[in-house]
């Protein structure tokens, strides 16, 4: 217990900002950690210093609205399908006034595709 607490505040106290954090359960006994920062060379330059082993980068696309319509997530699935990019796994959120944020994870190879057919 307390291993995002100890990861989360040590990331706070060296200045590093997230834009999105997500825990997922691999297997009965360990949780990945996966970490959006605002500016990932200053994540790997400060986890270097403070000897925090990271895995990646992996490829994953942010995309922000501020329009959380129904069928939002629609319009962004079907621009990936028009560039023929498969996304291989999401999470969403919504603060409920209308804003949204949903994480996108796609192929290494789907990257540069994917950012533009979405604008990014």
């Amino acid at each position: 217990p307390g291993e995002a607490y100890r990861l989360l505040s040590r990331l706070a106290d060296l200045g590093v900002n997230l834009l999105a954090f997500t825990a997922v359960p691999v297997g009965p006994e360990h949780t990945q950690l996966t970490l959006f920062p605002e500016d990932p060379a200053q994540l790997t330059d400060e986890a270097e210093k403070a000897r925090i082993e990271l895995d990646g980068p992996h490829a994953a696309i942010l995309v922000q609205g501020d329009d959380d319509e129904l069928g939002a997530l629609a319009d962004i699935h079907e621009k990936l399908y028009d560039a023929e990019v498969n996304v291989y796994a999401s999470s969403g959120v919504t603060d409920g006034r209308g804003a949204f944020g949903y994480v996108v994870y796609v192929r290494s190879e789907d990257y540069e595709t994917a950012a533009e057919a979405l604008g990014c």
